[in-house]
């Protein structure tokens, strides 16, 4: 497991563009299961990785497409990139306010899907833009 996370904000010059869309419109993935089912189709392109980075990664995609689903509106974007030593889920929702950690005092239910992105994730950005934000979750992979 992962104990460094780098959390920032930044505004890009323009949206990014769903893989071979060209712009943003109603996005495929629908709910975290498809999500998930979309993120194990990639990995099972990657040959066998370690059954703890699947379910990091599983985890992650999940909290983040909930998050987005509760409280951004839904899912504008969703993506997914390769690199030689992390696999990283993109997820762009309509609201621009930022995600964040509320520290409560009383056990209530909610509120640990972020907590646990940022625990899991070797480097997790948010980009702001008008009409929404756009968050990159990586999770580091033994390829």
């Amino acid at each position: 497991m992962n104990t460094r996370s780098d959390t920032r904000s930044r505004t890009p010059a323009a949206p990014t563009a769903r893989p071979g869309a060209g712009a943003y419109g109603p996005s495929p993935i629908g709910t975290p299961a498809q999500a998930r089912q979309l993120v194990c189709h990639t990995l099972a392109a990657l040959g066998p990785l370690p059954p703890d980075q699947v379910d990091d990664l599983l985890l992650v995609t999940s909290e983040l497409v909930t998050n987005a689903h509760r409280h951004g509106g839904g899912v504008v974007d969703f993506g997914i990139a390769v690199g030689p030593d992390r696999v990283t889920v993109s997820v762009a929702d309509a609201s621009g306010q930022a995600p964040r950690c509320d520290l409560r005092e009383e056990l209530r239910p909610g509120g640990f899907g972020w907590p646990i992105v940022l625990r899991l994730c070797r480097e997790v950005t948010v980009d702001t833009r008008p009409d929404g934000k756009t968050i990159h979750a990586a999770v580091t992979v033994d390829r």
